[in-house]
């Protein structure tokens, strides 16, 4: 599969939204990630459901949503009408893993499982047909700028192997820079989100010259 970009809003100026979600996307991201934290299952709180229903119509790249929040059940619907195009949940958001991902494909979005770093990968064994995505931290999740975690490589591959052919796609989301990019894509993965990488220097140019050394350091 082609590797894909996809910038954290987490790290874009709040204060100009609107304007973050344009110029990311003339900068060349492939997906917008948005990290929804609720202060609970993660210590950190961001945004919900009314702020990416007025987020979407500034962008036509899929909206890649990231719920740190259990219960996740509750509120699944909410994302969904506010325009997701795809719900991940972390393993231990709920007791029925599987009820969770049914729930998000009744929906007809597509649907991810979270696994922190410390989560083993073989929560996801008995999942894995009603998943189309799996996505790894190699950060404790809570919080943007964190260093990447080198033990979650291992994780990569091992995910990739549980995976086989099936078309199930693997994300990271954690200290991913030029530098780290290649081997999390050389064990497996295949989106990249990333915050602090893409959006230090505040422009838009800046945005498109950290996005495109990201492309280039897993060509």
């Amino acid at each position: 599969m082609t590797t894909l970009i996809a910038p954290s809003m987490l790290s874009s100026n709040f204060a100009r939204l609107a304007d973050e979600l344009a110029a990311i996307e003339r900068a060349g991201a492939d997906w917008i990630h948005l990290d929804v934290m609720d202060g609970h299952f993660v210590p950190n709180i961001t945004f919900g459901p009314p702020v990416i229903k007025a987020m979407r119509p500034y962008s036509k790249l899929l909206f890649d949503v990231h719920l740190m929040i259990a219960p996740a059940d509750p509120f699944l619907e909410a994302f969904a009408e506010a325009g997701a195009d795809l719900i991940s949940v972390h393993a231990e958001a709920g007791p029925h893993l599987d009820r969770s991902l049914q729930a998000i494909r009744g929906l007809g979005k597509q649907a991810g499982v979270v696994l922190n770093p410390s989560t083993p990968a073989e929560a996801i064994e008995y999942v894995l047909d009603r998943v189309d995505l799996v996505l790894l931290m190699t950060v404790n999740p809570g919080f943007g700028g964190q260093a990447f975690i080198p033990a979650v490589v291992e994780k990569v591959k091992r995910v990739k192997a549980m995976i086989g052919d099936r078309p199930i796609r693997i994300e990271i989301d954690g200290g991913v820079t030029p530098e780290t990019a290649p081997l999390v894509v050389a064990a497996g993965a295949d989106v990249l989100v990333a915050g602090s990488a893409v959006f230090k220097g505040g422009t838009e140019d800046a945005y498109a010259k950290n996005i495109a050394a990201i492309r280039a350091s897993v060509a």
